[in-house]
């Protein structure tokens, strides 16, 4: 999430509408001010609010980048003092606006609950947010509206735990949901739908899906494939499907075999470049459910031509222990 980014696109809007519609020209030198300044536009509670949880989420994302060369004693005090903080932020914001969906949001899953309660927190607030009716944008794509972004974000992060909470129906419908209202889908929907048919073993669903997206792969939908095909017992597919993830994801058999921790989103998916070993190890975080439920799949893995010499490789190349 871009929280700075949207502070400044909310806070243009707003102004924008304030001064009765701008043409495109006036709107962009108005954009370029707010960027220069973003307080001295922040004139509603919900942008005040929204300046907050930006202004936390900025200093989480740079803080946690050091996370790595932590000892793991460290890793849980800053970690700790990390969702103090979200907290602290989320019921600042609260206070100033009580209807702040993002904050509301991070509420939720900085409480650090076990998956299960933090769910039923996701869908309370999905109904509450779902009740809200907003105007749809003109392009047709919810996410062209910076202030429904916060609704898609709760549906998107209710998705994510229900697969998680071995719920797969009901991701796979909040993620049709999402790619029916907002179809670039910013969010990823795909990529967690892509894991709730392999979870389904739905291969027409996965086929649409990966056409619906001009079959352009990526680490959820080459490992989906995978653990598709071998729970179907489709095993020459299966292992065709394994060699073409290793093959596309970087360090993708590595991520597989050695799934690294990691921390719970909040709000939404951290950025990743495509194609890079971030992709392969968050996907395989968010596969790791299906995974569990697959029996033998990993050894399976580990037994094919050329998949043990892959992690070999990638772990002496970058260092890790394998």
């Amino acid at each position: 999430m871009d929280a700075q980014a949207e502070l400044i696109e909310r806070c243009a809007r707003h102004r924008d509408e304030r001064l009765g519609g701008l043409s495109p020209e006036a709107y962009a030198e108005l954009v370029a001010a707010v960027r220069e300044n973003p307080a001295s536009f922040v004139d509603s509670a919900s942008d005040e609010a929204f300046a907050v949880v930006a202004r936390v989420l900025e200093g989480v994302r740079s803080a946690s980048r050091d996370d790595e060369f932590l000892t793991d004693d460290e890793y849980e005090r800053v970690r700790s003092e990390r969702l103090a903080k979200l907290n602290a932020a989320a019921r600042e914001a609260l206070a100033i606006d009580p209807d702040c969906v993002d904050a509301q949001l991070i509420a939720a899953l900085a409480a650090d609950e076990a998956p299960s309660p933090t769910l039923e927190r996701l869908l309370e607030l999905e109904r509450a947010a779902d009740a809200v009716q907003l105007v749809p944008p003109s392009s047709g794509d919810a996410w062209d509206s910076v202030f429904g972004r916060p609704r898609l974000r709760v549906k998107a992060a209710a998705a994510r735990l229900c697969l998680s909470t071995t719920h797969a129906g009901m991701a796979r419908d909040r993620c049709l949901e999402l790619l029916d209202v907002a179809p670039t889908d910013v969010l990823g929907a795909r990529f967690t739908l892509a894991l709730a048919y392999a979870r389904l073993e739905d291969e027409p669903g996965l086929d649409a899906l990966d056409a619906r997206f001009a079959r352009r792969g990526n680490a959820w939908m080459h490992l989906a494939r995978v653990l598709l095909m071998f729970k179907l017992d489709r095993i020459p597919a299966a292992r065709r499907a394994l060699r073409g993830y290793v093959g596309l994801c970087e360090g993708g058999a590595y991520a597989l075999a050695r799934p690294t921790y990691v921390e719970r989103y909040i709000p939404d998916r951290p950025p990743f470049t495509p194609g890079s070993f971030e992709e392969a190890v968050l996907a395989n975080h968010e596969a790791d459910p299906v995974v569990v439920d697959t029996p033998d799949f990993v050894g399976w893995a580990l037994d094919q031509p050329g998949f043990a010499d892959a992690c070999g490789a990638w772990a002496n190349s970058n260092g890790l222990e394998w």
